[in-house]
């Protein structure tokens, strides 16, 4: 009976990296270059000369790629998520009744 060799894959639970870039901020990247794709476009057809065309989504997409990259170095895998998140989290719980509690020892 002959033995398999397998190799075994050393990046599970690891989070997608490309380029410096983590997780999700490559769909972000991938999504903003469509838009300059869709606004370059939409530039040509109403009659903006292509080198305007270009040079607008040049700046932009320079700005889109610094912006990205800022935000995958600053928040890493999660941390944009757990940041906007923790935006919607109270600061204070204000009850000015007991009935709530009381209501829950009646139960036990």
């Amino acid at each position: 009976m002959a033995t398999s060799v397998y190799t075994i894959n050393k990046g599970i639970n690891k989070p997608i990296e490309f380029k410096g870039l983590k997780a999700q901020y490559i769909w972000w990247l991938g999504g903003g270059l469509l838009v300059l794709l869709i606004v370059f476009a939409v530039l040509y057809l109403f009659g903006v000369h292509p080198f305007a065309c270009m040079a607008v989504v040049l700046i932009a997409g320079t700005g889109l790629f610094m912006q990205v990259y800022k935000l995958s170095r600053k928040y890493g895998k999660d941390g944009m998520m757990k940041s906007l998140a923790k935006r919607s989290v109270p600061t204070i719980i204000k009850i000015y009744s007991r009935k709530t509690f009381t209501e829950l020892w009646k139960k036990s």
